[in-house]
């Protein structure tokens, strides 16, 4: 007599997993003509506590690049995050990370 192998469920698991978990979204700051790069660096620092250097590798972010990602979760939390860069006159937006 043969004993019969249980079924290998390890992916199907990884699946439910991955349907459970809730999105994740991210708070993005836009370059914009109007502030300056110090007010950028202050408004990371103020906000969102920020050492010196993170703050400004941020900005640096948003002026090379176009934009940066400041945050990341939830997405009430994201939208709280952008409308406070809304209130500092900085441009912001929330999105969905890439899965």
């Amino acid at each position: 007599m043969t004993a019969l192998a249980a079924p290998d469920t390890r992916g199907d698991l990884d699946v439910v997993e991955q349907a459970q978990r809730p999105p994740i979204w991210q708070t993005v700051v836009w370059n914009d003509p109007v502030n300056l790069m110090s007010y950028v660096v202050f408004v990371f620092r103020e906000y969102f506590g920020f050492p010196p250097a993170r703050a400004t590798e941020l900005m640096m972010a948003v002026h090379h690049d176009g934009h940066a990602i400041v945050a990341e979760g939830a997405r009430e939390q994201m939208e709280l995050h952008a409308q406070a860069m809304h209130d500092y006159g900085l441009w912001a937006t929330v999105r969905r990370a890439p899965q």
